[in-house]
Protein backbone atom coordinates (compact mmCIF):
# COMPACT_ATOMS: atom_id res chain seq x y z
CA UNK A 1 0.00 0.00 0.00
CA UNK A 2 1.61 3.24 -1.11
CA UNK A 3 1.70 6.28 1.11
CA UNK A 4 -0.55 8.10 -1.35
CA UNK A 5 -3.38 5.64 -0.71
CA UNK A 6 -3.54 6.20 3.06
CA UNK A 7 -6.83 7.94 3.80
CA UNK A 8 -6.90 8.07 7.59
CA UNK A 9 -4.37 8.13 10.40
CA UNK A 10 -5.38 7.43 14.01
CA UNK A 11 -2.97 8.43 16.77
CA UNK A 12 -2.90 7.74 20.51
CA UNK A 13 -0.39 7.42 23.31
CA UNK A 14 -2.15 4.14 24.27
CA UNK A 15 -2.71 1.85 21.31
CA UNK A 16 -3.52 -1.74 22.33
CA UNK A 17 -1.65 -3.97 19.86
CA UNK A 18 -0.87 -7.71 19.90
CA UNK A 19 2.64 -6.74 21.00
CA UNK A 20 1.46 -4.62 23.92
CA UNK A 21 0.32 -1.08 24.63
CA UNK A 22 2.39 1.68 23.07
CA UNK A 23 2.19 5.15 21.59
CA UNK A 24 1.44 4.63 17.92
CA UNK A 25 0.02 5.91 14.68
CA UNK A 26 -2.32 3.59 12.75
CA UNK A 27 -2.67 4.11 8.99
CA UNK A 28 -5.89 3.09 7.24
CA UNK A 29 -6.68 2.62 3.56
CA UNK A 30 -9.63 0.91 1.93
CA UNK A 31 -11.12 0.08 5.32
CA UNK A 32 -8.04 -1.92 6.36
CA UNK A 33 -5.10 -1.27 8.65
CA UNK A 34 -2.07 -0.83 6.40
CA UNK A 35 0.57 0.23 8.91
CA UNK A 36 1.16 0.57 12.67
CA UNK A 37 3.91 3.13 13.09
CA UNK A 38 5.61 5.18 15.76
CA UNK A 39 3.55 7.82 17.52
CA UNK A 40 5.21 10.72 15.73
CA UNK A 41 5.25 9.17 12.26
CA UNK A 42 4.64 11.64 9.48
CA UNK A 43 1.07 11.85 8.23
CA UNK A 44 0.92 11.13 4.48
CA UNK A 45 -0.22 13.98 2.27
CA UNK A 46 -3.98 13.94 1.84
CA UNK A 47 -4.64 11.68 4.83
CA UNK A 48 -6.89 12.83 7.66
CA UNK A 49 -5.41 12.74 11.16
CA UNK A 50 -7.49 11.84 14.22
CA UNK A 51 -5.44 12.34 17.39
CA UNK A 52 -7.01 10.82 20.49
CA UNK A 53 -4.37 12.02 22.92
CA UNK A 54 -4.22 9.72 25.94
CA UNK A 55 -7.48 7.93 25.22
CA UNK A 56 -6.91 4.24 24.55
CA UNK A 57 -7.32 2.92 21.01
CA UNK A 58 -8.66 -0.65 21.11
CA UNK A 59 -9.59 -3.04 18.32
CA UNK A 60 -13.36 -3.16 18.01
CA UNK A 61 -14.82 -5.82 20.26
CA UNK A 62 -16.28 -9.02 18.79
CA UNK A 63 -19.30 -10.37 20.69
CA UNK A 64 -20.09 -13.92 19.66
CA UNK A 65 -23.17 -14.41 21.85
CA UNK A 66 -26.08 -12.07 21.12
CA UNK A 67 -29.83 -12.70 20.87
CA UNK A 68 -31.20 -10.13 18.43
CA UNK A 69 -34.66 -11.79 18.17
CA UNK A 70 -35.32 -10.28 14.74
CA UNK A 71 -37.63 -11.09 12.96
CA UNK A 72 -40.52 -12.54 14.92
CA UNK A 73 -39.91 -11.16 18.40
CA UNK A 74 -38.86 -7.67 17.40
CA UNK A 75 -40.78 -6.19 20.33
CA UNK A 76 -38.02 -7.82 22.42
CA UNK A 77 -35.10 -6.51 20.32
CA UNK A 78 -34.08 -5.93 16.70
CA UNK A 79 -31.03 -5.48 14.49
CA UNK A 80 -31.40 -1.69 14.47
CA UNK A 81 -31.46 -1.29 18.24
CA UNK A 82 -29.10 -4.14 19.13
CA UNK A 83 -26.39 -3.00 16.75
CA UNK A 84 -26.71 0.60 17.92
CA UNK A 85 -26.26 -0.57 21.52
CA UNK A 86 -23.26 -2.64 20.47
CA UNK A 87 -21.68 0.27 18.61
CA UNK A 88 -22.21 2.57 21.58
CA UNK A 89 -20.30 0.04 23.69
CA UNK A 90 -17.30 -0.34 21.37
CA UNK A 91 -18.48 -3.60 19.76
CA UNK A 92 -17.99 -3.67 15.99
CA UNK A 93 -18.93 -7.29 15.23
CA UNK A 94 -21.59 -9.57 16.69
CA UNK A 95 -22.70 -13.10 15.94
CA UNK A 96 -26.45 -13.60 16.32
CA UNK A 97 -27.83 -16.63 18.14
CA UNK A 98 -30.33 -18.84 16.26
CA UNK A 99 -33.09 -18.14 18.81
CA UNK A 100 -35.27 -16.30 20.00
CA UNK A 101 -36.22 -15.06 16.57
CA UNK A 102 -39.11 -16.51 14.58
CA UNK A 103 -38.08 -18.37 12.56
CA UNK A 104 -35.04 -19.76 14.36
CA UNK A 105 -31.90 -20.12 12.25
CA UNK A 106 -32.27 -23.87 11.74
CA UNK A 107 -32.39 -24.12 7.94
CA UNK A 108 -30.88 -22.24 5.02
CA UNK A 109 -34.24 -20.67 4.21
CA UNK A 110 -34.51 -19.36 7.77
CA UNK A 111 -30.93 -18.04 7.59
CA UNK A 112 -31.76 -16.13 4.40
CA UNK A 113 -34.79 -14.61 6.13
CA UNK A 114 -32.59 -13.40 8.98
CA UNK A 115 -29.99 -12.00 6.59
CA UNK A 116 -32.59 -10.10 4.59
CA UNK A 117 -33.95 -8.48 7.74
CA UNK A 118 -30.49 -7.60 9.08
CA UNK A 119 -28.97 -6.22 5.90
CA UNK A 120 -30.45 -2.72 6.01
CA UNK A 121 -30.48 -2.34 9.81
CA UNK A 122 -26.99 -3.35 10.94
CA UNK A 123 -24.84 -0.55 12.34
CA UNK A 124 -22.00 -3.04 12.85
CA UNK A 125 -20.92 -6.27 11.15
CA UNK A 126 -23.19 -9.24 11.83
CA UNK A 127 -22.70 -12.99 11.46
CA UNK A 128 -25.02 -15.86 12.34
CA UNK A 129 -24.98 -19.10 14.30
CA UNK A 130 -27.10 -22.00 13.12
CA UNK A 131 -29.19 -24.15 15.45
CA UNK A 132 -29.00 -27.89 16.13
CA UNK A 133 -32.42 -29.36 16.92
CA UNK A 134 -33.56 -32.96 17.40
CA UNK A 135 -34.98 -33.10 13.86
CA UNK A 136 -32.63 -31.01 11.72
CA UNK A 137 -29.42 -33.04 11.36
CA UNK A 138 -30.04 -32.96 7.60
CA UNK A 139 -29.91 -29.15 7.65
CA UNK A 140 -26.56 -28.79 9.41
CA UNK A 141 -24.22 -29.28 6.45
CA UNK A 142 -26.24 -26.95 4.17
CA UNK A 143 -26.19 -24.27 6.90
CA UNK A 144 -22.43 -24.72 7.29
CA UNK A 145 -21.98 -24.35 3.53
CA UNK A 146 -24.19 -21.23 3.63
CA UNK A 147 -21.74 -19.56 6.02
CA UNK A 148 -22.99 -19.93 9.60
CA UNK A 149 -20.18 -19.86 12.16
CA UNK A 150 -21.28 -22.99 14.02
CA UNK A 151 -24.29 -24.55 15.70
CA UNK A 152 -26.02 -23.83 18.99
CA UNK A 153 -27.79 -26.50 21.00
CA UNK A 154 -29.38 -26.83 24.42
CA UNK A 155 -29.06 -29.81 26.72
CA UNK A 156 -32.10 -28.67 28.74
CA UNK A 157 -35.28 -26.79 27.71
CA UNK A 158 -34.45 -23.50 25.98
CA UNK A 159 -37.48 -21.55 27.19
CA UNK A 160 -39.05 -21.30 23.71
CA UNK A 161 -41.01 -24.16 22.16
CA UNK A 162 -39.59 -23.78 18.65
CA UNK A 163 -36.05 -24.58 19.82
CA UNK A 164 -36.19 -27.95 21.66
CA UNK A 165 -33.15 -29.37 23.43
CA UNK A 166 -31.07 -32.40 22.49
CA UNK A 167 -31.10 -35.58 24.54
CA UNK A 168 -27.89 -37.61 24.70
CA UNK A 169 -28.70 -39.62 21.57
CA UNK A 170 -29.52 -36.54 19.50
CA UNK A 171 -26.50 -34.69 20.88
CA UNK A 172 -24.26 -37.52 19.69
CA UNK A 173 -25.87 -37.52 16.25
CA UNK A 174 -25.60 -33.76 15.81
CA UNK A 175 -22.05 -33.63 17.15
CA UNK A 176 -20.92 -36.43 14.84
CA UNK A 177 -22.48 -34.73 11.81
CA UNK A 178 -20.86 -31.39 12.66
CA UNK A 179 -17.48 -32.98 13.38
CA UNK A 180 -17.68 -34.70 10.01
CA UNK A 181 -17.41 -31.39 8.18
CA UNK A 182 -15.11 -29.70 10.70
CA UNK A 183 -17.75 -27.47 12.26
CA UNK A 184 -18.17 -26.06 15.75
CA UNK A 185 -20.91 -27.04 18.23
CA UNK A 186 -21.68 -24.48 20.93
CA UNK A 187 -23.62 -25.73 23.91
CA UNK A 188 -25.92 -24.44 26.63
CA UNK A 189 -24.78 -26.95 29.22
CA UNK A 190 -27.30 -27.56 32.00
CA UNK A 191 -28.44 -31.11 32.71
CA UNK A 192 -32.25 -31.48 32.60
CA UNK A 193 -32.32 -34.33 35.13
CA UNK A 194 -30.41 -32.27 37.70
CA UNK A 195 -32.75 -29.35 37.06
CA UNK A 196 -35.75 -31.60 37.57
CA UNK A 197 -34.27 -32.87 40.85
CA UNK A 198 -33.63 -29.36 42.18
CA UNK A 199 -36.21 -27.48 44.28
CA UNK A 200 -39.10 -26.03 42.28
CA UNK A 201 -39.79 -22.78 44.09
CA UNK A 202 -41.36 -19.50 43.07
CA UNK A 203 -41.49 -16.00 44.44
CA UNK A 204 -39.27 -12.93 44.74
CA UNK A 205 -36.33 -14.40 46.72
CA UNK A 206 -33.17 -14.75 44.65
CA UNK A 207 -31.76 -17.49 46.89
CA UNK A 208 -34.83 -19.57 46.11
CA UNK A 209 -34.28 -19.09 42.39
CA UNK A 210 -30.57 -19.91 42.71
CA UNK A 211 -31.46 -23.24 44.32
CA UNK A 212 -33.54 -24.17 41.26
CA UNK A 213 -30.45 -24.07 39.00
CA UNK A 214 -27.65 -25.61 41.09
CA UNK A 215 -24.04 -25.82 40.01
CA UNK A 216 -24.31 -29.58 39.63
CA UNK A 217 -26.62 -29.09 36.65
CA UNK A 218 -23.79 -27.36 34.79
CA UNK A 219 -21.11 -29.70 36.09
CA UNK A 220 -22.98 -32.86 35.05
CA UNK A 221 -23.80 -31.51 31.61
CA UNK A 222 -20.21 -30.39 31.01
CA UNK A 223 -18.81 -33.77 32.06
CA UNK A 224 -21.12 -35.55 29.62
CA UNK A 225 -20.33 -33.07 26.87
CA UNK A 226 -16.59 -33.53 27.33
CA UNK A 227 -16.92 -37.32 27.27
CA UNK A 228 -18.94 -37.22 24.04
CA UNK A 229 -16.61 -34.71 22.37
CA UNK A 230 -13.59 -36.82 23.33
CA UNK A 231 -15.17 -39.96 21.87
CA UNK A 232 -16.15 -38.29 18.60
CA UNK A 233 -13.16 -35.98 18.26
CA UNK A 234 -15.45 -32.98 17.92
CA UNK A 235 -14.77 -29.29 18.47
CA UNK A 236 -17.11 -27.92 21.14
CA UNK A 237 -17.59 -24.63 22.97
CA UNK A 238 -19.27 -24.22 26.36
CA UNK A 239 -21.55 -21.20 26.52
CA UNK A 240 -21.94 -18.80 29.46
CA UNK A 241 -20.12 -20.79 32.15
CA UNK A 242 -21.23 -19.77 35.63
CA UNK A 243 -20.24 -22.73 37.85
CA UNK A 244 -16.68 -22.61 39.13
CA UNK A 245 -17.05 -26.26 40.19
CA UNK A 246 -16.74 -27.28 36.53
CA UNK A 247 -13.35 -25.63 36.09
CA UNK A 248 -11.21 -28.67 37.08
CA UNK A 249 -13.12 -30.80 34.53
CA UNK A 250 -12.52 -28.21 31.84
CA UNK A 251 -8.83 -27.75 32.67
CA UNK A 252 -8.27 -31.52 32.62
CA UNK A 253 -10.06 -31.89 29.27
CA UNK A 254 -7.99 -29.14 27.71
CA UNK A 255 -4.78 -30.68 29.05
CA UNK A 256 -5.83 -33.99 27.52
CA UNK A 257 -6.24 -32.38 24.11
CA UNK A 258 -10.04 -32.22 23.89
CA UNK A 259 -10.95 -29.50 21.38
CA UNK A 260 -12.77 -27.43 23.97
CA UNK A 261 -13.25 -23.69 24.46
CA UNK A 262 -15.23 -21.88 27.12
CA UNK A 263 -16.82 -18.48 27.56
CA UNK A 264 -18.23 -16.58 30.50
CA UNK A 265 -20.16 -13.31 30.69
CA UNK A 266 -19.82 -9.86 32.26
CA UNK A 267 -22.70 -10.48 34.66
CA UNK A 268 -20.98 -13.54 36.16
CA UNK A 269 -17.77 -11.55 36.57
CA UNK A 270 -19.22 -8.30 37.92
CA UNK A 271 -22.48 -9.11 39.76
CA UNK A 272 -23.02 -11.45 42.70
CA UNK A 273 -25.93 -13.40 44.15
CA UNK A 274 -25.46 -11.63 47.46
CA UNK A 275 -26.37 -8.24 45.97
CA UNK A 276 -29.56 -9.19 44.11
CA UNK A 277 -32.61 -7.51 45.73
CA UNK A 278 -35.89 -9.33 46.21
CA UNK A 279 -37.97 -9.30 43.04
CA UNK A 280 -35.18 -7.81 40.90
CA UNK A 281 -35.55 -10.13 37.93
CA UNK A 282 -33.40 -7.88 35.77
CA UNK A 283 -30.66 -10.02 37.40
CA UNK A 284 -32.22 -13.33 36.26
CA UNK A 285 -30.37 -15.39 33.69
CA UNK A 286 -29.77 -19.08 33.00
CA UNK A 287 -27.44 -20.35 34.30
CA UNK A 288 -27.67 -17.89 37.19
CA UNK A 289 -25.40 -15.29 38.71
CA UNK A 290 -23.72 -17.08 41.61
CA UNK A 291 -21.91 -16.10 44.81
CA UNK A 292 -18.86 -13.86 45.18
CA UNK A 293 -16.54 -16.77 46.02
CA UNK A 294 -17.61 -18.49 42.80
CA UNK A 295 -16.92 -15.28 40.90
CA UNK A 296 -13.36 -15.09 42.23
CA UNK A 297 -12.65 -18.52 40.78
CA UNK A 298 -14.08 -17.55 37.39
CA UNK A 299 -11.67 -14.60 37.27
CA UNK A 300 -8.78 -16.89 38.17
CA UNK A 301 -9.77 -19.28 35.37
CA UNK A 302 -10.02 -16.44 32.90
CA UNK A 303 -6.53 -15.31 33.85
CA UNK A 304 -4.99 -18.76 33.49
CA UNK A 305 -6.75 -19.58 30.22
CA UNK A 306 -9.16 -22.25 31.46
CA UNK A 307 -11.89 -19.83 30.34
CA UNK A 308 -11.10 -18.41 26.91
CA UNK A 309 -13.29 -15.40 26.40
CA UNK A 310 -15.99 -13.01 27.64
CA UNK A 311 -19.23 -12.35 25.71
CA UNK A 312 -22.48 -10.69 26.68
CA UNK A 313 -25.21 -13.29 26.11
CA UNK A 314 -27.36 -10.22 25.46
CA UNK A 315 -30.82 -11.77 25.91
CA UNK A 316 -33.51 -9.08 26.14
CA UNK A 317 -37.26 -9.25 26.48
CA UNK A 318 -40.10 -6.81 26.89
CA UNK A 319 -40.22 -5.21 30.32
CA UNK A 320 -43.49 -6.91 31.25
CA UNK A 321 -41.78 -10.32 31.12
CA UNK A 322 -39.40 -9.22 33.89
CA UNK A 323 -41.91 -9.88 36.67
CA UNK A 324 -40.97 -9.91 40.36
CA UNK A 325 -41.38 -13.71 40.52
CA UNK A 326 -38.05 -15.30 39.64
CA UNK A 327 -39.77 -18.54 38.62
CA UNK A 328 -41.84 -16.98 35.84
CA UNK A 329 -39.73 -13.93 34.82
CA UNK A 330 -37.85 -14.13 31.52
CA UNK A 331 -34.23 -15.14 32.09
CA UNK A 332 -31.83 -12.88 30.25
CA UNK A 333 -29.56 -9.89 30.79
CA UNK A 334 -29.11 -7.08 28.27
CA UNK A 335 -25.48 -6.08 28.26
CA UNK A 336 -24.26 -4.98 24.83
CA UNK A 337 -23.70 -1.30 25.54
CA UNK A 338 -22.16 -1.78 28.99
CA UNK A 339 -20.05 -4.93 28.63
CA UNK A 340 -16.70 -3.26 27.98
CA UNK A 341 -17.10 -0.75 30.80
CA UNK A 342 -18.41 -3.37 33.23
CA UNK A 343 -15.53 -5.75 32.58
CA UNK A 344 -12.95 -2.98 32.63
CA UNK A 345 -14.30 -1.69 35.95
CA UNK A 346 -13.91 -5.10 37.58
CA UNK A 347 -10.68 -6.02 35.78
CA UNK A 348 -8.79 -2.90 36.83
CA UNK A 349 -9.73 -3.48 40.47
CA UNK A 350 -8.29 -7.00 40.22
CA UNK A 351 -5.03 -5.86 38.64
CA UNK A 352 -5.74 -6.75 35.02
CA UNK A 353 -4.99 -4.50 32.05
CA UNK A 354 -6.77 -3.31 28.93
CA UNK A 355 -4.59 -5.77 27.04
CA UNK A 356 -6.25 -8.56 29.02
CA UNK A 357 -9.71 -7.17 28.27
CA UNK A 358 -8.94 -6.97 24.55
CA UNK A 359 -7.65 -10.54 24.58
CA UNK A 360 -10.84 -11.82 26.25
CA UNK A 361 -13.38 -9.72 24.33
CA UNK A 362 -11.84 -9.26 20.89
CA UNK A 363 -8.85 -11.45 20.02
CA UNK A 364 -10.14 -14.74 21.39
CA UNK A 365 -13.73 -14.22 20.28
CA UNK A 366 -12.47 -13.48 16.75
CA UNK A 367 -10.40 -16.66 16.89
CA UNK A 368 -13.39 -18.69 18.11
CA UNK A 369 -15.39 -17.95 14.97
CA UNK A 370 -12.51 -17.86 12.50
CA UNK A 371 -12.52 -14.10 12.01
CA UNK A 372 -8.98 -13.62 13.34
CA UNK A 373 -7.70 -12.83 9.85
CA UNK A 374 -10.10 -9.85 9.69
CA UNK A 375 -11.02 -8.80 13.22
CA UNK A 376 -9.74 -8.75 16.77
CA UNK A 377 -6.44 -6.86 16.60
CA UNK A 378 -4.81 -3.60 15.63
CA UNK A 379 -2.49 -5.19 13.11
CA UNK A 380 -1.71 -4.84 9.42
CA UNK A 381 -4.32 -6.50 7.23
CA UNK A 382 -7.14 -6.45 9.77
CA UNK A 383 -10.31 -4.41 9.35
CA UNK A 384 -9.96 -0.86 10.63
CA UNK A 385 -12.44 -1.45 13.47
CA UNK A 386 -11.71 0.52 16.64
CA UNK A 387 -13.10 1.60 19.97
CA UNK A 388 -11.76 4.79 21.51
CA UNK A 389 -11.96 4.47 25.29
CA UNK A 390 -11.34 6.96 28.09
CA UNK A 391 -10.38 4.27 30.63
CA UNK A 392 -10.13 6.55 33.66
CA UNK A 393 -13.41 8.40 33.15
CA UNK A 394 -16.54 7.18 34.95
CA UNK A 395 -20.27 7.33 34.36
CA UNK A 396 -23.36 6.24 36.24
CA UNK A 397 -25.63 3.88 34.32
CA UNK A 398 -28.91 5.55 33.37
CA UNK A 399 -31.29 3.11 31.67
CA UNK A 400 -32.76 5.97 29.62
CA UNK A 401 -29.37 6.43 27.92
CA UNK A 402 -29.19 2.84 26.66
CA UNK A 403 -29.80 1.96 23.02
CA UNK A 404 -31.28 -1.54 23.25
CA UNK A 405 -35.03 -1.68 22.70
CA UNK A 406 -36.27 -2.47 26.22
CA UNK A 407 -34.13 -0.44 28.57
CA UNK A 408 -34.02 -2.87 31.44
CA UNK A 409 -30.56 -3.37 32.97
CA UNK A 410 -29.01 -5.05 35.98
CA UNK A 411 -26.45 -2.23 36.03
CA UNK A 412 -28.87 0.65 36.69
CA UNK A 413 -27.32 3.18 39.06
CA UNK A 414 -23.89 1.57 39.05
CA UNK A 415 -20.82 3.73 38.46
CA UNK A 416 -18.53 2.24 35.83
CA UNK A 417 -15.05 3.07 34.59
CA UNK A 418 -14.35 3.43 30.89
CA UNK A 419 -16.28 5.77 28.62
CA UNK A 420 -16.47 4.82 24.93
CA UNK A 421 -15.81 8.08 23.10
CA UNK A 422 -16.23 6.78 19.55
CA UNK A 423 -16.48 3.55 17.56
CA UNK A 424 -15.09 2.98 14.07
CA UNK A 425 -16.03 0.36 11.47
CA UNK A 426 -13.65 -0.20 8.54
CA UNK A 427 -12.19 3.27 8.98
CA UNK A 428 -15.52 5.10 9.33
CA UNK A 429 -16.64 6.64 12.61
CA UNK A 430 -20.08 5.11 13.22
CA UNK A 431 -20.82 6.64 16.63
CA UNK A 432 -19.32 9.47 18.64
CA UNK A 433 -20.76 11.16 21.74
CA UNK A 434 -24.10 9.44 21.22
CA UNK A 435 -24.48 10.45 17.58
CA UNK A 436 -24.82 7.62 15.05
CA UNK A 437 -24.30 7.45 11.31
CA UNK A 438 -26.63 5.53 9.02
CA UNK A 439 -26.14 1.75 9.24
CA UNK A 440 -22.85 0.64 7.65
CA UNK A 441 -22.55 -2.92 8.90
CA UNK A 442 -21.94 -5.87 6.60
CA UNK A 443 -23.25 -9.42 6.86
CA UNK A 444 -20.42 -11.85 7.57
CA UNK A 445 -20.08 -15.49 6.61
CA UNK A 446 -17.64 -18.13 7.81
CA UNK A 447 -14.68 -18.44 5.45
CA UNK A 448 -12.54 -21.02 7.25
Amino acid sequence: MSEAEVELVLRSTRVITPDGTRPATVAVAGGKIVAVLGHDAEVPAGARLEDFGDHALLPGLVDTHVHVNDPGRTEWEGFWTATRAAAAGGITTLVDMPLNSLPPTTSVDHLRTKQEVAAAKAHIDVGFWGGALPDNVKDLRPLHDAGVFGFKCFLSPSGVDEFPHLDSERLTASMAEIAGFGGLLIVHAEDPHELDAAPHTSGPKYDDYLATRPRISEDTAIKGLIDTAKRIGARVHILHLSSSDALPLIAAAKAEGVKLTVETCPHYLTLTAEEVPDGASEFKCCPPIREAANQDLLWQALADGTIDCVVTDHSPSTADLKTDDFATAWGGISGLQLSLSAIWTAARMRGYTLEDVVRWMSARTSELVGLDDRKGAIAVGRDADFAVLAPDETFTVDPAALQHRNRVTAYAGKTLHGVVKSTWLRGERIVADGEFTAPQGKLLERTK
